[in-house]
């Protein structure tokens, strides 16, 4: 839970402090003025300036009360009146004072501040003049006040009318349009429009009201505020026609609006002829929701939104607001109590731990179009592909998003990696979450800097040459009261069953993946962040939790599905839809599942069928393009944690993952997951002393860019840090420092993972056939006494790249492997235990001829010089 600084509480409803105007008694459209006085006497009064005589009094002959008279003599000579205005020059507004401390729950009464428009003169005694051809009749034109109905009046204080653009705004009535609006803390309204200047009758608790002589109403009237220190012009933001289309409307509620971000939220735009912003919220359980943010000091009162038919869509257009604003939704809920909620679809954010949303308008140039041109040109399962995992906040702590673009791209490309996956960069409330816990969905994270920033970022990686994956978080959000939770009063977002929406391994809330809506506000969002941001791939978090009812679960405690089993057919269907419109929209993008089990089909197309429960969705493949292969990095981590000695027990644990290598694309993954919460660092893994430690980091390094899928490392295991990763401090680059005395330990590291990728990327052995199991095959797969391992990997030609691994302490000489014939001799490519790199250098840089002794199936052999803990490769020379 975060704290919300300088905001009102979620459970009270604002409302206008100080003293009010006396109210009188309310009067329906057409009916006789309050008192018994014709509408005639009443519009008088209601044109009148602010030293007008109390109510009921009959007032002496002023410009004001001649109004009318002016009008009709106007429409007798068919000339436009004139405005009368008065001598005194025109006084610059003061400036608004700062709003005071609220009490009790309240805010300080608040002066708006006025707005770029320009003010008309102030304390200016005007009347309603127009021009002759917007008079009706002939002869002395009534002006009537048209106070708001008492059923609305009330709705629209209490926050629940559902159309107050029906009652505010301007609306022809008898005798002319009348105009109310609703402006609490103001002191007197009026009407402007060209020649027009009328004064609206305070009706008490900020409403005011007049029915002018107009056979329409202006197309581009603006509302004169007076508030006790300023004035403020704007258009009136109840005279607009809704800003969303029938048809956005109708996509969102089928689900199936693929840009829901240009519908839903805060969006800057030109409407009608005016400048300001629209903003739209789903919410269909609320009674009514009101705009609140700094440009009305936290009070919605005066800014009510409308409900869009049946689509539970509530709709406002704000004239004047731009971008940079606060905001955030107060809520009516269901019961009556009131909650002040972020936009769920908000582009941009406040730094936590505040979480105000923010009006947010991209202004960024991109300069990556080679980059997006390229990138489709190869599926990432038959390109190179090996990823650096980073956590933003701490690679270099203290960096923001523009200061990471100086540094990141460059060290990345000169460690040779071709992607960085960046862990969640959607905006979260709590930092020790590492960005797992989301609350802002549609708004990559404050801390760093703007949207704009960040998308300089990914700009400087892609013209560096890097891919960027982002990890996505799908499958669950966070309890907080200010966010997605029970966002409208009842559970929307999360699924209405509280079994299935508490998700009982972190506290959170599951999404309800069968609501259209919800899933219609996820499927965009992953296209979002690949349109909008250019990022070209998503990793997405915690699958094997969406797949199945029974995740976590004990028995009794979920219900099965249709058809009786434990899928939970929803998800799949989500997930199938994500997959296919981010291909379809987003060419050159890859999706990457993290899915712990062994789901059938989860790199499979969603259009071919598999296992499954007939007529269920889980029989066609989820439509991922790679899968992090959790089995592999489990078992060859456990091999590696044991001491040499008995790693030969363990042999299995290093070949079993060949048994399902093509049975997904995957991508092997040493990731943040690894190094925290007490499973030490990568080298810290490695049994026996400091050199063997290194040695057989080292090793492994060698082994997994060498098997078949991709790779991933995240920072810091490029250069053997000891320690655990903490997001508080991050990498310990220290160890990089010429001055540290085991410098050149850690920099050795380094070096061999800037050589693996550059042999990786140049050997298409290692890559171009890595879902094809013709590009693999063993030479020594039982070797357990010896620890060694032996396999041959084949690029699209068929030329072959041999890859040994010797996991024991011992230098082994004359080992014997079989290689193909037909080459007259192979070539070290790259050898873990490389002098330069920490090893003993135990190498061979010679060519080795084969010899035709025949070994391991194969008619030829080599003699090799196994290093001690160390991974070689070797290719026909």
């Amino acid at each position: 839970m975060t704290r919300r600084p300088r905001k009102p509480s979620d459970e009270t409803a604002a409302r206008p402090s100080g003293p009010r105007p006396p109210e009188e008694p309310q009067a329906h459209e057409g009916a006789p003025a309050p008192g018994g006085a014709s509408p005639d006497a009443a519009g008088a009064r209601a044109a009148e300036p602010a030293d007008a005589p109390e109510p009921g009094k009959r007032a002496k002959a002023t410009p004001a009360a001649g109004a009318a008279k002016a009008v009709g003599a106007a429409a007798k000579k068919a000339t436009p009146a004139k405005a009368v205005r008065s001598a005194e020059p025109a006084k610059p507004p003061k400036a608004a004072k700062p709003v005071k401390k609220a009490a009790a729950g309240r805010p300080a009464k608040p002066v708006p501040a006025a707005r770029t428009e320009s003010v008309p003169p102030a304390r200016t005694r005007s009347v309603p003049a127009a021009r002759a051809e917007s008079v009706p009749v002939a002869g002395p034109a009534p002006v009537a006040a048209s106070p708001v109905p008492h059923e609305d009046r009330v709705r629209l204080l209490d926050g629940t009318h559902h159309d107050p653009h029906g009652v505010l705004g301007a609306h022809p009535v008898a005798g002319g349009i009348a105009f109310r609006a609703l402006r609490p803390y103001a002191k007197a309204v009026r009407v402007v429009a060209d020649d027009l200047r009328a004064e609206l009758r305070d009706d008490g608790e900020g409403f005011f009201s007049a029915v002018l002589p107009l056979p329409a109403a202006p197309d581009d009237y603006r509302l004169h505020i007076t508030y006790e220190d300023a004035e403020h012009v704007t258009h009136d933001a109840y005279r607009f026609l809704p800003s969303l289309g029938e048809f956005d409307l109708h996509l969102i509620g089928e689900g199936r609006h693929e840009r829901l971000w240009d519908a839903l939220g805060a969006r800057p735009m030109v409407h009608q002829g005016a400048a300001g912003t629209r903003f739209t919220v789903w919410a269909p359980n609320a009674r009514g929701v009101r705009v609140v943010g700094g440009f009305n000091y936290w009070d919605g009162t005066g800014f009510p939104m409308r409900s869009l038919g049946g689509s539970g869509v509530w709709e406002l257009f704000a004239p004047s607001v731009g971008e940079g604003e606060l905001y955030k939704f107060e809520i009516t809920r269901p019961d009556g109590s009131k909650t002040l909620r972020a936009d769920p679809l908000a582009r941009r954010t406040e730094t936590p731990p505040a979480n105000s949303s923010v009006v947010y308008e991209s202004h960024h140039e991109w300069h990556d179009q080679d980059w997006l041109a390229r990138r489709a040109e190869r599926p990432a399962h038959e390109a190179p592909f090996s990823v650096y995992e980073v956590h933003l906040a701490s690679w270099r702590p203290g960096l923001t998003y523009r200061q990471l673009a100086e540094q990141l791209p460059a060290y990345v490309s000169d460690l040779g990696f071709t992607h960085v996956e960046l862990m969640p960069v959607a905006e979260h409330p709590f930092g020790g979450s590492w960005g797992y816990q989301v609350t802002g969905f549609y708004a990559p994270t404050a801390r760093l800097g703007t949207p704009d920033d960040f998308k300089h970022l990914v700009d400087a990686l892609h013209r560096a040459g890097i891919g960027v994956l982002m990890d996505w978080v799908p499958a669950h959000f966070p309890r907080d009261d200010w966010a997605l939770a029970e966002f409208d009063g009842r559970p929307l977002y999360e699924h209405e069953d509280p079994a299935r929406a508490a998700h009982p391994d972190w506290g959170t809330l599951e999404f309800d993946y069968g609501r259209n809506e919800v899933r219609n506000f996820l499927v965009a969002n992953a296209s979002y962040w690949c349109e909008e941001f250019h990022i070209d791939g998503l990793r997405v978090d915690a699958v094997a939790s969406m797949l199945y009812l029974d995740y976590s679960r004990e028995e009794g405690q979920w219900t099965p599905n249709e058809h009786g089993g434990r899928e939970n057919l929803d998800a799949v269907a989500f997930l199938q839809e994500m997959n296919a419109t981010v291909y379809r929209r987003c060419p050159g993008v890859v999706t990457i599942a993290e899915e712990s089990t062994a789901w059938d089909g989860v790199t499979r197309a969603t259009h071919h069928l598999g296992p499954g429960a007939p007529n269920s969705p889980a029989r066609g493949g989820l439509g991922f393009g790679l899968k992090w292969n959790m089995g592999w990095m489990h078992d060859s981590l456990g091999y590696m944690a044991k001491e040499p000695v008995h790693r030969k027990y363990h042999h299995n644990e290093m070949t079993f993952s060949m048994v399902y290598a093509y049975s997904e694309n995957y991508v092997l993954p040493i990731s943040h997951d690894e190094v925290v919460h007490g499973k030490r660092s990568l080298v810290s893994k490695m049994p026996g002393d400091w050199w063997q430690q290194r040695a057989g980091h080292r090793a492994y390094l060698g082994y997994m860019w060498a098997h078949p899928g991709k790779q991933l490392l995240f920072m810091g295991q490029e250069f053997a840090q000891g320690a655990e990763w903490s997001e508080n401090h991050g990498p310990d680059w220290w160890l990089l420092d010429p001055a540290y005395g085991a410098e050149p330990d850690h920099r050795g590291v380094r070096d061999l993972v800037r050589d693996l990728n550059t042999v990786y990327r140049r050997e298409g052995a290692l890559w171009q056939r890595d879902t094809d199991p013709g590009g693999f095959a063993w030479v020594e797969g039982d070797a357990a006494e010896d620890n060694v391992l032996a396999f041959l990997r084949y690029d699209e030609a068929d030329e072959p790249l041999l890859a040994v691994s010797h996991f024991a302490p011992v230098v082994r000489h004359a080992y014997r492997l079989g290689v193909p014939d037909g080459f007259g001799a192979w070539q070290e490519v790259l050898n873990t235990d490389e002098a330069r790199y920490g090893g003993g250098d135990v190498t061979s840089p010679d060519p080795l001829k084969p010899e035709p002794v025949a070994s391991h199936g194969r008619p030829a052999s080599l003699r090799l010089t196994l290093p001690p803990l160390a991974t070689v490769w070797l290719r026909p020379v």
